[in-house]
């Protein structure tokens, strides 16, 4: 697939919306239980939580910092809003560094992220076309997550339809590969191309393996 040039869209306000992490596997039920010795999962169970990315950082590890850091690093907002939202199961958009709890995160566990299923999309829709309104018609929304099934697109199209756009080379990798690919675009200050996923060809045939990361050598 020919990847269009990033600084097509340089100019636009750009918006980053965020999948989920998977709540409800062991890694996540441990964090609900309190029952995993680390801190991150001690500061859940009190009133204050802890910032919903850091949660998923730690249940998706490297996808989820991978998505974290690029946003981070490309986003534009519109003034007055902030330019990194989460997909969350049952609470619609919620910014990066909204604190949550473990019985926040149970809810989550407990609504399944598919796009036919009520609960998890009503919340979605709704926020959707809040920051919307709230963005202008000018501002552009990239999806960092899969693109291959329904679940976050399906939504998305209904209220953002053309606005809504992905990395192009997103195309038939897996997780670990577009975490890798996003750790490295961030890293390096090099924003990827972006289609819009209405229309696009969203599955394609795997691509290369991306080259391992160098490691930084210990100063003596």
């Amino acid at each position: 697939m020919a990847q269009p040039p990033a600084s097509r869209y340089a100019h636009r306000n750009t918006i980053f919306l965020l999948s989920p992490a998977r709540c409800g596997g062991e890694r996540g039920m441990r964090l609900i239980e309190g029952t995993s010795a680390s801190p991150l999962a001690q500061q859940l169970q009190t009133e204050q939580g802890v910032p919903l990315c850091d949660v998923f950082a730690f249940l998706s590890s490297l996808y989820f910092r991978g998505k974290l850091n690029y946003a981070r690093a490309f986003a534009r907002p519109p003034r007055a809003l902030q330019g990194v939202f989460i997909i969350t199961p049952g609470s619609g958009l919620v910014h990066e560094g909204t604190a949550v709890t473990a019985e926040e995160l149970r809810r989550f566990a407990q609504v399944s992220v598919d796009h036919r299923n009520e609960h998890y999309v009503t919340p979605l829709l709704r926020d959707a076309q809040t920051l919307a309104e709230r963005a202008g018609e000018d501002a552009r929304f990239v999806l960092l997550g899969s693109i291959a099934s329904g679940k976050y697109v399906e939504p998305l199209l209904q209220v953002l339809r053309e606005r809504v756009l992905f990395p192009a080379e997103f195309v038939g990798r897996g997780d670990m590969s577009r975490g890798g690919l996003l750790l490295r675009a961030a890293r390096d200050g090099a924003e990827l191309g972006y289609v819009p996923v209405l229309g696009a060809t969203r599955h394609g045939p795997r691509p290369e393996k991306l080259p391992r990361i160098p490691r930084r050598s210990t100063p003596p």
